[in-house]
């Protein structure tokens, strides 16, 4: 493969509509699709509610990384501030925690597709198309950066163009615009039982399902440091980030809510798009959806590898993980990186298969709750940053809001959100789980020292060996 080390650069080949894209689409997963639908059920019309709220934490959450990765820009993002606001074992153990939530996002979405594939292709099984298509998106991830970033520009735009088509579809429905659909108005927000027919635990219980759609808006802070102009990019997603959310995820989700019952049967299995369209009787609705889900998994896929490889090879160039997962090639694509980080996708789908099913429920659930631990290290990094940063030639050209008391007030809530979750049965295993492999992760850090020291001296003897030849 012509491979090289490179020790301090990646490839730096994505372009302004390359980040711009991924700023955008960062924040739109299958799960605004199909996942919408449980939360939905789950909260009522409120779910408006669910996802103002998870979105502004999102929001706060975004301008505080980019206050510290405008200051210093790096592939290792969050992890690489952790290390230098709260200490070694912070950023060494949620760097490996957010290359594992990734690592297990490959085989789940390429299995989602592979599902989907095969309603289409019954003769190929569901194995042979979850294997060529995380094959194929691993070739692209190696060949690359700008491969990454061009494939991944086009999915994400047919993923925006279906949203805003959704959206404008819905709007002409909910004014009486739609032909031959006897539907109009917003009485759907009110006429089953009220707007918060569940009371106000079912907003927060669907708020805790509506977050963990917002993940993957911060991978543009990684992404924007293979760029030419990583700060321009990084500000203008930051500031972008409140109209993605509000058309995106608002926009969309009122219009589910305003023309169909929150308590439709089915609504969980089918989706909520696609009981939209299938109420305004859309040919073709599951069709067009499963072609939509398919896109969305895909890019997905797309950025958990390229994500799970770029925090591998920046754990790596700290230190935090063997030299080894550094090595680029010509392109100067940690192609090691990639290829451990799909091995691993794998390993877990090998253990679904021949190990009990509570250790793959267990490996599923330890990444329940590392979004909330990702969250939290942002802000207390944040938090003792600022102050350090400012003493920089040149000050700080970007800042979080009503510094220090909102930081301080997101603080304060994510850990209320992460005690709540432990007195629900349905989110104290995740975390549990997660915890536990966070305690795994740390008692590592000795054995990690012990390994670079050993390696350190290795390179001694080896010098002092050609020095006596």
């Amino acid at each position: 493969m012509g491979q090289t080390r490179q020790t301090h650069t990646l490839g730096g080949g994505l372009t302004t509509r390359h980040v711009t894209m991924l700023s955008i689409a960062g924040v739109i997963g299958a799960s605004l699709f199909v996942g919408s639908g449980v939360a939905i059920a789950q909260a009522g019309p409120a779910v408006l509610l669910s996802y103002l709220f998870a979105g502004l934490l999102v929001v706060f959450i975004m301008r505080m990384l980019a206050e510290m990765a405008v200051a210093s820009p790096d592939s290792g993002s969050f992890s690489t501030y952790a290390e230098q606001a709260i200490g070694k074992w912070a950023g060494y153990t949620i760097g490996w925690l957010y290359w594992w939530f990734w690592v297990l996002v490959i085989p789940l979405e390429a299995n989602i597709a592979a599902i989907i594939l095969n309603t289409w292709i019954p003769t190929v099984p569901i194995w042979l198309f979850s294997l060529a298509i995380a094959l194929a998106l691993t070739g692209s991830n190696l060949l690359s950066v700008r491969n990454y970033g061009e494939f991944e520009f086009w999915l994400a735009l047919s993923k925006v163009i279906a949203i805003l088509a959704f959206i404008v579809i819905g709007a002409l429905a909910i004014a009486g615009l739609f032909p031959h659909v006897e539907v109009s108005g917003v009485s759907r927000l009110w006429d089953h039982g009220g707007f918060m027919p569940n009371g106000f635990t079912a907003v927060l219980s669907a708020m805790l399902i509506t977050m963990f759609s917002f993940m993957g808006a911060e991978i543009v802070t990684i992404a924007a440091a293979e760029s030419a102009t990583p700060e321009k990019h990084i500000m203008r997603a930051t500031r972008s980030v409140i109209w993605r959310i509000s058309i995106f995820y608002l926009c969309s989700i009122f219009v589910v809510v305003a023309l169909i019952p929150w308590d439709t049967p089915g609504l969980k299995s089918v989706g909520s798009y696609r009981a939209v369209l299938e109420l305004l009787q859309v040919p073709y609705a599951k069709a067009i959806m499963d072609f939509v889900i398919l896109l969305s998994v895909t890019s997905c896929l797309n950025s958990a590898l390229y994500t799970a490889s770029r925090m591998l090879y920046s754990l790596s160039h700290r230190g935090d993980a063997p030299a080894i997962m550094g090595i680029t090639n010509r392109k100067r694509t940690p192609w090691v990186a990639v290829l451990l980080s799909t091995g691993a996708a794998f390993l877990t789908v090998i253990v679904n298969i021949y190990a009990p099913a509570r250790v793959f429920n267990f490996l599923i659930a330890s990444s329940g709750a590392i979004a909330l631990l990702v969250y939290l290290v942002i802000a207390v990094s944040q938090l003792r940053m600022r102050k350090r940063l400012e003493l920089r030639e040149g000050g700080l050209r970007f800042k979080m809001w009503l510094y220090p008391w909102l930081t301080c007030i997101v603080i304060a809530f994510i850990c209320s959100v992460l005690v709540v979750m432990l007195f629900r049965p349905a989110q104290r295993v995740e975390v549990i789980s997660t915890v536990v492999l966070s305690l795994g992760i740390i008692c590592t850090v000795p054995v990690m020292s012990r390994w670079k020291r050993l390696v350190a001296w290795r390179k001694v003897w080896l010098q002092t060996s050609r020095q006596v030849r």
